[in-house]
């Protein structure tokens, strides 16, 4: 397969990915009357037994022992279970009760959040178009919280915990494989999804076995639909350019916003499409500067490797 050839099934699967996540809000409002929460516990135990009898079916377990030897590296991967079920909490939620606009922008907030967290955690210095991002991305959430008459909370939980999971995996490295990642994060936190069971099961509110068959199985394919795009997303990112990504991850809150406003039934007000507006500017600006920064650093590794041309 050729260079030409690999990029453009990257790109094909980085587009399947992120078109499945665009689509995730109509397919949890078809999980109703599941709560948010059941959903969550449900997505994390199915995901864990899916991606389990894959690894048994490959015979790639003995990572595992290894996981266990390295405290700091399973503390990590606990961490990072923990912050993306917080996400899938949350963002359920946003969908289940008519805020799907909101999650939406959460997910255009967030690669502004993770280029702002590079700074002050991992202390990365930005160029000066990634500061006039940042700051006109600031001046966007400090709008839309006069607007609302409250900070845009579910928006900002998104987008903290994505980029707080982003970066703790960056942290962690590539020394697990996204199936191999998946499977440990969802096993260190599949006590809480047992806890959170039991819970609503004491008060009467689990509907796994309670509204049909139907339901039941609607329930079960969580572990799909959670599995599946973050593994074409994998396939994606080992095959194209990270500005590529880059540029595939706005179809998502792009899909979200469209399927709230046009199939949903939400309605933004007018005031609130200038704080988006203001949004997808820092984003223009942000994509723009990646885009050229790679073209750039292209061109001087030409340079370098063939000097006449």
């Amino acid at each position: 397969m050729t260079p030409e050839e690999r990029a453009r099934q990257g790109t094909v699967y980085g587009f399947l990915a992120y078109l499945l996540w665009g689509a995730f809000p109509l397919y949890f409002a078809v999980l109703r009357p599941a709560g948010p929460w059941e959903i969550v516990a449900h997505r994390i135990i199915w995901t864990l037994v899916l991606c389990g009898l894959i690894l048994l079916l490959r015979r790639d377990v003995k990572w595992l022992l290894d996981l266990a030897r390295h405290p700091r590296r399973l503390a990590g991967v606990a961490v990072a279970g923990v912050l993306i079920a917080l996400n899938w909490g949350i963002y359920t939620y946003a969908v289940l009760s008519g805020h799907v606009t909101e999650a939406a922008l959460g997910y255009f907030l967030n690669p502004l959040v993770t280029v702002a967290l590079g700074v002050v955690i991992l202390h990365e210095r930005l160029r000066r178009t990634q500061w006039v991002a940042v700051g006109i991305g600031a001046a966007a959430a400090v709008y839309l919280t006069v607007d609302y008459g409250r900070p845009p909370v579910i928006s900002l939980v998104l987008a903290f915990s994505f980029a707080s999971y982003s970066l703790l995996k960056n942290r962690l490295g590539v020394s697990m494989s996204a199936l191999r990642s998946l499977a440990g994060e969802s096993l260190t936190i599949l006590p809480v999804a047992v806890v959170i069971l039991l819970w609503l099961g004491q008060r009467g509110e689990t509907t796994f076995l309670r509204d049909g068959p139907g339901h039941t199985l609607l329930l079960l394919s969580t572990g799909v639909a959670t599995a599946v795009p973050l593994l074409l997303f994998a396939a994606a990112a080992s095959r194209v350019p990270l500005s590529t990504i880059g540029l595939l991850q706005f179809l998502t809150p792009v899909l979200q916003l469209l399927t709230a406003v046009l199939l949903l039934g939400e309605t933004v007000p007018t005031t609130r499409w200038v704080g988006f507006g203001l949004v997808w500017v820092a984003l223009v600006v942000l994509t723009t500067d990646m885009v050229n920064h790679v073209r750039s650093a292209r061109r001087t590794r030409r340079d370098l490797l063939d000097p006449s041309a």
